[in-house]
């Protein structure tokens, strides 16, 4: 069943630019929740304040997770991902809850995977994204500005943490993985070996999704790499998309994906914000701004995936389905036979 889920993926990524859904939090911060909804009856005496840890809401208010996945469907996205951007050891350490990284990622991938298929049929499938996201922690970089070498936590550290939240993810029915919003590349590598050691360990594979993040008008990630660098970095992942999310709104991101639509032999991915946020940190970007900008993108053919993050609704992401639907994926390149490297920057020989 795996296998055939898998091949109709493959299958409609050929054919159609692929929709991702909005942004969660958005959508959760709109329910205005105290901290007695998030504690929910099985937390009630926690020992940690837990307001405001999104991903507990998968055990504690399913419900609510289960409505706004289905909001992004009726929209008409393809593929949703799960509530597990901090189900991770190293996050959950801040409000006391690593024991529970296992249960959160896989309840928040069952939940996705029930609405799905109240959506899915024969022609029209929807796919469950399983996201890992890059933890509260820099591998690559040090937190003490005195201290050039120091790091607050080791490659192994986010490899058993990655390891956890991937079989979760997969035992709760994920579809495909994403390792998203990486600011820091070594984050994303130890992802990447974690996930290739639960593949070993299960003797199957599912896709991979990679998404960066350009954290400003340098055009690099927050640990100093260029776009193509930092795609370069990970291609060995074998990766069905590698692409950028959050930080940026669609002009911004343009120029990034644009790049990495001119040379990639994998799938070019995107889900910008909803603009840049104003005086208060919120979003006025309207869908039909948004829509504007990524059907030009389309248009041009750059994509092969394309959704939403930061300030994003179900009606960005309904206007978005409509800007694309006419338009074919991206055709992909050859597979180079130069050798590539990437530090901060690509050099290929």
């Amino acid at each position: 069943m795996q296998r055939q889920r898998v091949d109709h993926f493959n299958d409609h990524l050929r054919r159609k630019i692929l929709v991702l859904d909005g942004a969660m939090g958005t959508m959760i911060q709109a329910h205005k929740l105290s901290e007695a909804d998030f504690r929910g009856h099985q937390f009630s005496d926690h020992d940690y304040p837990l307001m405001g840890n999104n991903d507990l809401l998968s055990l504690t208010q399913p419900e609510i997770i289960a409505s706004i996945h289905r909001a992004y469907l009726e929209a008409g996205v393809d593929m949703v991902e799960t509530n597990t951007f901090n189900s991770n050891a190293i996050s959950q350490a801040d409000y006391g809850l690593e024991s529970q990284v296992y249960e959160l990622n896989k309840a928040a991938a069952a939940i996705a995977v029930r609405v799905c298929a109240e959506f899915s049929t024969h022609e029209n499938k929807r796919w469950v994204i399983g996201v890992l996201g890059p933890t509260n922690r820099t591998a690559s970089l040090s937190p003490n500005v005195e201290d050039p070498g120091a790091r607050n936590v080791t490659f192994n550290e986010l490899v058993e943490g990655y390891e956890v939240a991937t079989k979760g993810l997969l035992d709760g029915g994920a579809d495909i993985l994403m390792i998203e919003t990486i600011f820091d590349t070594l984050n994303a590598k130890a992802a990447i070996y974690a996930i290739e050691q639960v593949f070993l360990e299960r003797n199957e594979r599912w896709p991979v999704m990679i998404s960066g993040t350009i954290t400003d008008a340098s055009g690099r990630t927050l640990s100093g790499q260029t776009s193509e660098a930092f795609a370069r970095s990970v291609a060995h992942a074998q990766p069905v998309s590698v692409g950028f999310n959050c930080a940026l709104g669609a002009e911004q991101l343009r120029p990034y994906v644009s790049e990495l639509a001119r040379w990639a032999h994998f799938g070019v991915s995107a889900h910008p914000n909803a603009g840049l946020p104003n005086a208060l940190g919120e979003y006025d970007e309207s869908p039909e701004e948004m829509a504007g900008q990524i059907g030009a993108w389309a248009s041009d053919g750059l994509l092969n995936i394309v959704g939403g993050c930061c300030g994003t609704t179900p009606e960005h992401l309904r206007a978005i389905c409509e800007a694309v639907q006419n338009h074919p994926p991206r055709a992909l390149k050859p597979v180079s036979t130069d050798s590539d490297y990437a530090g901060l920057e690509p050099l290929r020989i």
